[in-house]
Parts: C-alpha cells; sequence; structure tokens
C-alpha cells in the first residue's frame, strides 16, 4: 500500500467519532443556505453577520441569508405554526438569534435540534461547566440545545460634561431624576432594553433576590416586586415627557441623548458609546457607567429548530462564530464591539495576542470598569414585569 494511504488510515484510526462527524457535516452543509432569523435593528451588527456569510461562502460553501426580524417571538411562532401543520422536515428556519423567554419556550415545547453545540469543534474553547454562562440563559440549562456566540451586558450611557456625577446604584436614580427633571427616559419594557432596565432595579431591590432563580410565582412576585414599583412610581413623575411617553428601542432613546434632549441613555452593549462617537452619532464626551454592585448581563446563543432544513450549515455557521479570529473581530470596536464569549485561558498564544492587539477608546469600559456580571432572573420573571409595568402606566 502508498505510504501516503497508510498514513491516512492511521490518521483516520486516531481520529474522534465526533470529528469524523464534523467531517461529515462538513460535506453535507456545502452548498445549503441557511436562513438565520436574527434581531436587524442595529448596522453594525447586521453588518456583522453579512461579513460571517462571506467567510462560510467562501471557507465552507454555506450561504447565509439574514432574515430581520423586529422581535424573536416572530421566528419561535414560525416553527411552532410549522410543527402545529406536521412540517417535521424542510422547516423555513435554519438558525435562530436567541436567548431567555424564547429559548425556554423553545426548549419546553420541543421546537429545537439537539444536542449539538457542546459537539462543535470550537466549543472546546468555551467554558461549559455546570453553572457557567455558556451553559445557562436566564438561569435555564442549556443543555447543548443552543450555541453561545456574544456576551452581553446592560450599561448606562452619559454625557460627562453634563452629568459629571452619575448615580451608584439603581435606587438614586429616584434622587438624580428629581433634581434633573425631564433628563432621562429608558425604552417602552415591550421592548428588551426597557425591560432589562426594570430587571436591573429587581435585582437590586428584591427583598430576596435568590427567590429571583426560581421560576415566578403569585407570591414570590408580590413580595419581591413590591419595593420595585414603589420605587418606579418615585421616578417615573420626573422621566423625560413626565413618564407619559417612552423611546420605542434603544436607538430612539441614543437619539434623544446625541440631540441632547436627555442626559442618560442605557444599552445592552458596552461599545455602544464608543462605536457612535467614532461615527459621529454620539458627542465625545459620551462616556459608559454601570451600578457599582454590578449589571445585568447574559450570552446570546444561536439555535436550531428541530425541523430545519440546512441544519448541518446552520452548526457550520455556529461553530464559525465561536471561532477565535471571528470573536476577535466581533469584540473589535471598529466592527462590533460585543465582548467575546471564549474562555481566554482555553485560548492558545496566537488567539490571545488577536485580543491583545484590539484597539481601545477612551468610551470603551475595560472589564473591570464593567465591575460584576449580575445573573439574569428566571426567565419567566421578564414576562411577568412587562405584562405588569403595561397593566399598570398603558392601559
Amino acid at each position: 500500500m502508498h505510504r501516503r494511504s497508510l498514513l491516512a488510515l492511521a490518521l483516520a484510526a486516531l481520529a474522534t467519532p465526533a470529528m469524523a462527524d464534523w467531517t461529515d457535516t462538513l460535506q453535507a452543509a456545502r452548498g445549503q443556505t441557511v436562513y438565520w432569523n436574527a434581531w436587524g435593528g442595529d448596522q453594525r451588527t447586521n453588518d456583522f453577520i453579512r461579513w460571517v456569510g462571506q467567510q462560510t461562502e467562501e471557507r465552507f460553501g454555506v450561504e447565509v441569508v439574514h432574515v430581520k426580524l423586529t422581535d424573536t417571538a416572530e421566528a419561535v411562532t414560525r416553527v411552532l405554526s410549522e410543527k402545529s401543520a406536521g412540517r417535521t422536515e424542510g422547516g423555513s428556519v435554519d438558525l435562530i438569534w436567541i436567548n431567555g423567554p424564547n429559548f425556554l419556550s423553545m426548549k419546553e415545547q420541543d421546537l429545537l435540534h439537539g444536542p449539538f453545540a457542546g459537539d462543535l469543534p470550537n466549543a472546546r474553547f468555551l467554558d461549559l461547566s455546570e453553572g457557567a454562562p455558556a451553559a445557562l440563559d436566564f438561569t435555564t440549562p442549556v443543555d447543548g440545545m443552543e450555541s453561545a456566540w456574544r456576551l452581553a451586558r446592560f450599561v448606562f450611557i452619559r454625557d460627562a460634561d453634563r452629568v459629571p456625577e452619575p448615580p451608584v446604584d439603581m435606587a438614586g436614580f429616584v434622587d438624580w431624576a428629581a433634581a434633573n427633571p425631564g433628563r432621562m427616559t429608558h425604552p417602552d419594557p415591550a421592548n428588551f432594553m426597557g425591560a432589562t432596565f426594570l430587571k436591573q432595579a429587581l435585582l437590586e431591590l428584591a427583598p430576596d433576590p435568590r427567590a429571583l432563580k426560581a421560576p415566578v410565582t403569585d407570591a414570590a412576585y408580590a413580595a419581591q416586586t413590591a419595593p420595585l414599583w414603589d420605587w418606579y412610581d418615585a421616578l417615573r413623575p420626573n422621566l423625560w415627557r413626565g413618564g407619559e411617553a417612552f423611546p420605542e428601542n434603544e436607538s430612539v432613546q441614543q437619539q434623544l441623548l446625541a440631540d441632547g434632549e436627555i442626559d442618560i441613555a442605557m444599552s445592552f452593549d458596552p461599545a455602544a458609546a464608543a462605536a457612535q462617537v467614532e461615527q459621529g452619532l454620539l458627542p465625545e464626551t459620551a462616556r459608559v457607567f454601570v451600578p457599582d454592585a454590578g449589571s445585568i448581563g447574559n450570552v446570546s446563543f444561536v439555535a436550531i429548530p428541530f425541523n430545519a432544513a440546512n441544519r448541518e450549515g446552520a452548526e457550520v455557521v455556529a461553530d464559525f462564530l465561536l471561532a477565535p479570529e471571528t470573536q476577535a473581530r466581533m469584540q473589535n470596536i471598529e466592527v462590533l464591539g460585543s465582548f467575546s464569549v471564549l474562555d481566554p485561558e482555553r485560548l492558545d498564544a496566537e488567539a490571545q495576542a488577536r485580543f491583545e492587539a484590539l484597539p481601545t477608546a477612551p468610551a470603551l469600559p475595560t472589564l473591570a470598569e464593567l465591575g460584576p456580571t449580575l445573573p439574569e432572573p428566571h426567565a419567566s420573571w421578564m414576562t411577568r414585569l412587562t405584562e405588569d409595568w403595561a397593566d399598570r402606566h398603558t392601559r
């Protein structure tokens, strides 16, 4: 037998079953078009998704079509409708940017393909131990049914010239707003940004924050949210437009900051302020701050529906999102600026050097400046909280 053939046989014998399966996955994925359903409200994210598609098509023959969503629930509803109609194969959704209540809903209704995440070759760069951020989604175990791709942290953005000393905790916003009426607001809690503002306050004000880790009950909700609503009732009259109107989303709120109508905005992207300063959309005096005790953080995931028509291609895209070079590009403030989900201790010297060489900016906080990451409450609390806010303040 030829020496090269003997070498190939030897290498095949050493290959793990997982890697052999991955070779099959790559072969099956070639020529597939992955319909990635993802929020389309941020141009930098949209551009990054476009770049991902260019790379996966060049390297693996996998095309990506970004199906832009205003609400992830749109894709969840589509998959559920297909299941109800008996469409168990050839589904219209291949990949979803998902987390929180939407993931919990799909998991509970058996709408997901998997487990697959732990078998992705680049998953070796993740900490998937029990309780690790990449293994939990709003306290719900991931169980390999979705794959991490970016970190998010809730932050506030201020104009440092107008707000030299911002509040150090959520309780402090009441006094600040009273002294500066009309100079802050929050997005409508029907939008995840507004809901996160309420959750951030809930984590600080709840008598027993441990209760927020469990599914919500009537008794727990009443006990844990009573201080929150007292706080909010004191805050609301001093919000922008007297608390009678709220910006639709983060982008609208940040435009209010840029126009000088308000002095404090918020984001789930610590790099948003630096990026918008660079683009001339915010003043150079824009700075990020968080409460001294830390702020809510979570991992954004991608999941594959149970009936995805192009599941192999979707797995290839999910794996490419975890490649160190992809994660470093994503964290680059000049590209997207989202923090990496990779465990730095699992990276080799070359990969670590990629991250160390990334550019900085005055408005870009360091991980140390962001302080502790606070875990999201169980997903059921968010649903209950936003419904209650609507009942109290819009109906």
